[in-house]
């Protein structure tokens, strides 16, 4: 199921259309759906290099707003379709004690898994159980997926064609050293000033 997929998300993004493609599967991706938008978004700036940082802003916000989706569904939806998406990726047991844990370190979280493979989709429906701060949750969701986005972008807009295979087989390392900078930034300046 999921090669079908991934064949069909390949498809739309060499469709005319693919921009509306794009968002929609940005948007699904941080809720419910399993592929994320880079499959679309590297053929697509590869394609038009010159349009590579337009590509990422609509990769940004449509996952965004489908992050505010994963919210609601967390949120208010938990019991239902909340369920179903948490059991689909295996993460049913230790819902408690990952809600505790959230509750506690939740931006982090979301400045952290937003920003790797990891499903960004887990991150939004646990954001919307522990009920976490909704002003904080965007502010965290624009920087991490931006972050994300514009990297990856950017990256095909300098480099081309030859960082292509370095991004789809090592783009979780990628993202995650970027991440580990950017906190370890961030942890430093809290301790020394």
């Amino acid at each position: 199921m999921l090669k079908s997929l991934y064949d069909w998300t390949m498809e739309k993004a060499r469709h005319p259309k693919a921009i509306w493609w794009l968002a929609g599967v940005s948007f699904a991706e941080s809720s419910f759906f399993p592929i994320p938008p880079d499959v679309m978004l590297v053929p697509m700036v590869l394609a038009n290099r010159q349009r590579a940082w337009r590509i990422a802003g609509v990769c940004l916000i449509a996952s965004v707003l489908g992050g505010l989706l994963g919210y609601y569904i967390g949120f208010a939806l938990l019991e239902t379709v909340g369920q179903w998406i948490i059991s689909l990726y295996g993460m049913r047991e230790g819902l408690e004690n990952f809600r505790d844990w959230y509750t506690e370190w939740g931006l982090w979280v979301i400045l952290i898994k937003g920003a790797t493979p990891i499903p960004y989709k887990i991150v939004t429906i646990a954001s919307g159980m522990a009920s976490f701060s909704l002003p904080v949750f965007i502010i965290a969701s624009l920087v991490t997926r931006g972050i994300r986005f514009y990297l990856v972008a950017g990256l095909l807009y300098w480099f081309g064609e030859p960082i292509r295979a370095f991004i789809e087989k090592r783009l979780t390392l990628v993202t995650t050293v970027f991440v580990i900078a950017l906190v370890g930034g961030f942890a430093a300046i809290k301790y020394v000033l």
